[in-house]
């Protein structure tokens, strides 16, 4: 993986999230472009819900994600496991739990917080 330039490494994640996603019903689509937001749009078999997600390679939040109904996958390198959460669940977790450091003031500052 390390050989990999951005673009195909983004694909090679999408593969590993779209593989998991399965496992709950999911088919994933992968987007040309970032519409509204969303690398790719996770859609369950019974139809019933469709899922805008934005692919990190780590935790990442941005104040242009704010109202657009986007999940966040990215994985935490520790565990080897990806996360899919709700981008303003995670919003609420970073500023419940981040202490005043760079990154908080980049938040605040930028509209950008990753780790």
């Amino acid at each position: 993986m390390r050989k990999l330039n951005p673009k195909q490494k983004e694909i090679y994640n999408f593969q590993i999230v779209a593989r998991e996603l399965a496992e709950y019903g999911f088919n994933c689509i992968k987007l040309s472009d970032d519409w509204n937001g969303a690398d790719f749009l996770a859609y369950h078999y019974k139809g019933n819900e469709t899922l805008k997600v934005q692919l990190k390679s780590r935790l990442t939040v941005a104040k242009h994600y704010i109202g657009n109904e986007i999940f966040m996958a990215f994985p935490i390198k520790s565990t080897g496991h990806w996360y899919l959460i709700k981008h303003e669940e995670l919003v609420e977790l970073m500023i419940k739990n981040v202490g005043k450091s760079g990154e908080e003031i980049s938040w605040d500052k930028n509209g950008v917080y990753s780790t």
